[in-house]
């Protein structure tokens, strides 16, 4: 059993939806599955709810990737998910692309064709931008509740998003964020006076942020420091007056203008005595 020594190489980063690559391994799992390893693949490993359909052709035949994530090998085993034992990065190891499929049949050095789908990846693409936005326009409307000095987010504001986010899923065209209010972030200084009663106030300021935002059709790229899986990459956009760099492995759209309308509603309640904050993000493209 032939185990890779590098990470894959990815190449969604670039946009890229088709690639050609070269099987390096293939294993079946319990579930009488097929754990597929390629040197190269465009398909997102799901990394909190990340939705990439794609698929794996061989010649005639192609299989639904049914499921894409993150393994580790150090060249002994394949680990997968919640099992991998170490972290990324660890010398020794490689950490790779999982592809999921049912009984494939495939085999090291076999040539596939991977294809994603390309509507649902830009969906996602701009449900993921509009989730940074947002929580940029977040902190910015929240900037005046902070009471001590925190670390600051990439515009400078505090990091309200950064030290409160409990839950971020994107989805297309959308995302849903979740934070707690509770004791921990309150000795960091964040006021909750009168919170529940400003509610509608912080979202009309979060909106028209985003509007005026949206309405420059800034750029946005994603930066590498390399196409390894395992690589640092960053979502870089250009705002008026500041050029923005957060750190981020996921995909994006080009620019701002490609979102429409990007608007979000806020929500508080209370669970198990602790107030949590939703904000639901949604591009109308």
């Amino acid at each position: 059993m032939t185990l890779p020594t590098e990470d894959t190489r990815v190449l969604y980063p670039s946009g890229a939806v088709d690639a050609q690559a070269t099987v390096l391994h293939s294993e079946p799992l319990p579930d009488g599955r097929s754990a597929v390893l390629l040197d190269a693949t465009c398909v997102h490993p799901v990394d909190a709810g990340w939705p990439d359909q794609a698929l794996l052709h061989h010649g005639a035949a192609f299989w639904p990737v049914e499921d894409c994530i993150v393994g580790a090998t150090d060249g002994s085993e394949l680990y997968i998910g919640a099992d991998i034992p170490v972290a990324k990065g660890t010398p020794g190891w490689a950490f790779v692309v999982v592809h999921v499929v049912d009984a494939a049949g495939l085999s090291a050095g076999d040539t596939v064709t991977v294809e994603v789908d390309e509507g649902l990846r830009d969906a996602t693409s701009a449900g993921h931008t509009a989730c940074h936005l947002a929580s940029l326009a977040l902190n910015d409307a929240l900037a005046d509740r902070w009471k001590k000095e925190v670390r600051a987010d990439a515009l400078g504001h505090p990091d309200f998003d950064g030290l409160a986010i409990d839950e971020s899923l994107i989805g297309q065209n959308a995302s849903v964020d979740t934070y707690r209010l509770g004791k921990s972030l309150r000795k960091k200084g964040f006021s909750v006076d009168g919170f529940a009663e400003s509610l509608a106030a912080i979202e009309a300021t979060i909106n028209a942020t985003l509007l005026a935002w949206t309405m420059t059709d800034a750029a946005v790229r994603i930066d590498q420091g390399g196409n390894r899986l395992t690589d640092r990459r960053y979502w870089v956009c250009e705002l008026p007056g500041a050029t923005v760099r957060i750190p981020c492995g996921g995909t994006h759209v080009a620019s701002l203008g490609t979102l429409g309308v990007v608007t979000v509603t806020l929500g508080l309640h209370d669970l198990d005595g602790t107030d949590v904050l939703t904000m639901n993000t949604s591009a109308t493209r």
